[in-house]
């Protein structure tokens, strides 16, 4: 079995005992690491449950405990299946990194109110500011100054986007 169907076969077996502590698996991966395989799985909170027209309120990231919850739901899950052979393997689980790129809506909803840097189609600049709300067309961010206007872009104008790491937000939240 190669890695991409190991992996897809790993999200499959985990998914289902993973949404039943309120977490989905946002990515994972399998790699090769000399004798060994490096599993990693990467683990958010599930937002398919919030009212579709609630795209506003903040999403809570996933707590310490969460995550080691998870990791032991998906290290009893491999262990107990025949998905990662007789081979040894390092199991990493933990949440997205601020580094990682929003690829999806839910990425975003799970990122309002945090500072983000939009990158968007040919021949418009980049846009900095705080995710407001993410919506059926799009995503509403706030300027970079309190009097300036909410700047609204259609989800097909979005080429990529990042969190900015904040050691000061307005709201007094960490990031």
């Amino acid at each position: 079995m190669d890695a991409a169907a190991r992996t897809e076969t790993i999200v499959e077996l985990v998914s289902e005992p993973l949404a039943a502590a309120g977490v989905v698996v946002d990515d994972a991966s399998v790699q090769q690491a000399g004798r060994r395989r490096l599993v990693r799985v990467f683990v958010a909170r599930d937002v398919s449950g919030l009212p579709a027209e609630d795209g506003s309120s903040a999403v809570a990231p996933l707590s310490l405990d969460e995550v080691a919850e998870a990791t032991r739901v998906v290290s009893d899950v491999l262990d107990s299946s025949d998905a990662m052979g007789e081979a040894p393997y390092t199991l990493e689980v933990s949440s997205p990194g601020l580094d990682r790129p929003l690829r999806s809506r839910d990425h975003f909803r799970r990122n309002v109110g945090r500072l983000l840097t939009v990158t968007r189609t040919e021949g418009l600049s980049p846009v900095t500011g705080r995710l407001l709300a993410t919506g059926a067309d799009g995503i509403r961010l706030a300027g970079g100054a309190p009097q300036d206007a909410p700047t609204d872009i259609p989800w097909e104008d979005v080429t990529r986007a990042t969190v900015q790491v904040e050691f000061s937000r307005p709201d007094g939240k960490d990031a």
